[in-house]
């Protein structure tokens, strides 16, 4: 059982090295040595209690010991900063009492107890503030009688009052475990002063050393100065070089359009647009005429020259009006025989055959046909609603084909002319009487370029 306690000392003392270690680097506010005073109150009873019962029931049961009836004695003690947050004490201390030794009677006379430890103090604020809790673990040892020898670990929380830094009020309660057979467990209670010794640790004074000015890129601006140490520059940019905005490589003191990237040509700037129709001068065919990129930069073009340009133009190669979308007017006169020829288109009834006294008017058609080689030809049959809509529909298409196909006869070119039968579809009067039945029953002639 002893090895095994000892055991749980060494561990314990390796780690406080170790934390000491971690915490080495901050050491602003580190104890001075200091040396203190302390008066100290041994409770043996309470221990015991609790180790018999429980701490629950003791505090239940009110049956701590009173201070009054506690062992006084004294302690000094020994205490300097490892750092901000750990101190290190070492402590003696005597009192006089009758002291229960493990497996003997009460001895029934008062005899002298020596103890001394070295505890660390893990403080949870260090010495720039005045007031620090603080918790505290170490290791001990005991001498009652001068025979009786033994040894424990003393764990505790305690307060620090701090004083100007020169003194401390040191406020510590413990309570100390046992590790060797001759010590009992017990409670340790000290409240005392320690002040600093020697004179406080002033910190090093290194020479200053006062560099001469750099510059690192040489060109005759400091680095203190320089907002481009690296590049060379001028005093003007604060040494940076003369900037390029619009990165063009051109510097924006040579540059005309500094902010637009441009040509070294043109000064810095774009290539002239001097028609403004977003083709650059050296790409517009028309630099002076605004115009369209399909077109290379010059306006659509109009081939015939009649004002009306070739993609509007119906007949771009023949000049012609707008009201025509761009194709010539055709004579009233022609429009007139077209119309009386269309009247005098008539058919076998119920037929596509054309009778006889139609020629004299298709003749005509094709003469007209004939003289103005740029016209086209709608050939549009449309019969009244007799019948069935289906047969209507055949009926006035045979009939627009049999007035084309009398044409191409007389010499037109097929390609020339459209033939298209609408059937009752598009009347022009009242299918209820027979003069308007007549009326619709018809062939349209219409002309175009």
């Amino acid at each position: 059982m002893f090895m095994k306690k000892l055991y749980v000392l060494c561990f314990a003392v390796l780690s406080i090295l170790s934390l000491k270690a971690q915490d080495k680097l901050n050491k602003m506010y580190a104890k001075r040595p200091a040396l203190g005073v302390h008066f100290t109150l041994n409770d043996y009873q309470s221990a015991s209690r609790i180790r018999s019962s429980s701490l629950n029931s003791v505090l239940l049961n009110k049956q701590l010991t009173k201070p009054r009836l506690m062992s006084p004695g004294l302690a000094i003690s020994y205490t300097q900063g490892f750092s901000d947050h750990i101190d290190i004490q070492g402590r003696l201390a005597g009192t006089f009492l009758d002291l229960p030794v493990n497996g003997r009677v009460p001895f029934n006379n008062d005899y002298f107890l020596g103890e001394g430890d070295i505890s660390f103090l893990f403080k949870m604020l260090s010495d720039k503030y005045w007031v620090s809790p603080y918790l505290s673990a170490g290791v001990g040892a005991s001498m009652y009688k001068g025979t009786h020898f033994g040894a424990f670990l003393p764990l505790g929380a305690g307060l620090q009052v701090n004083f100007f830094d020169e003194a401390f009020l040191l406020i510590n309660s413990q309570y100390r475990v046992q590790v060797a057979a001759n010590n009992n467990y017990h409670f340790f209670h000290s409240i005392g002063f320690a002040g600093n010794i020697g004179k406080p640790k002033m910190p090093e004074q290194k020479p200053v050393v006062i560099a001469a000015p750099k510059d690192t890129d040489g060109d005759g601006v400091f680095d203190a100065d320089d907002a481009c140490v690296s590049v060379a520059g001028v005093a003007k940019y604060n040494g940076c070089p003369v900037p390029d905005t619009d990165g063009d490589g051109l510097n924006d003191e040579a540059d005309k359009c500094p902010t637009v990237s441009g040509e070294k040509r043109y000064d810095g700037c774009p290539i002239p647009d001097g028609d403004k129709d977003g083709i650059n001068d050296e790409e517009d065919k028309c630099p002076a005429v605004s115009g369209l990129a399909r077109y290379n930069g010059c306006p659509i073009p109009d081939g015939d020259g009649d004002g009306i340009n070739d993609e509007e133009d119906k007949c771009p190669e023949v000049a012609g009006v707008a009201a025509q979308m761009g194709c010539p007017e055709i004579a009233p006169e022609i429009i007139k025989k077209l119309e009386f020829a269309a009247k005098n288109i008539l058919f076998e009834t119920g037929s596509a055959k054309l009778k006889t006294s139609s020629n004299k008017g298709l003749n005509e058609v094709a003469k007209i046909l004939s003289e103005n080689q740029d016209v086209k030809l709608d050939i549009d049959g449309h019969t009244d609603n007799t019948g069935n809509a289906d047969k209507n529909m055949t009926l006035s298409q045979s009939r627009s084909d049999a007035v084309k196909a009398y044409l191409v006869k007389k010499g037109v070119d097929e390609a020339r002319m459209t033939a298209t039968g609408h059937g009752q579809e598009e009347p022009v009067a009242d299918n209820n009487s027979a003069a308007g039945r007549a009326k619709n029953r018809r062939v349209e002639l219409k002309i175009s370029y």
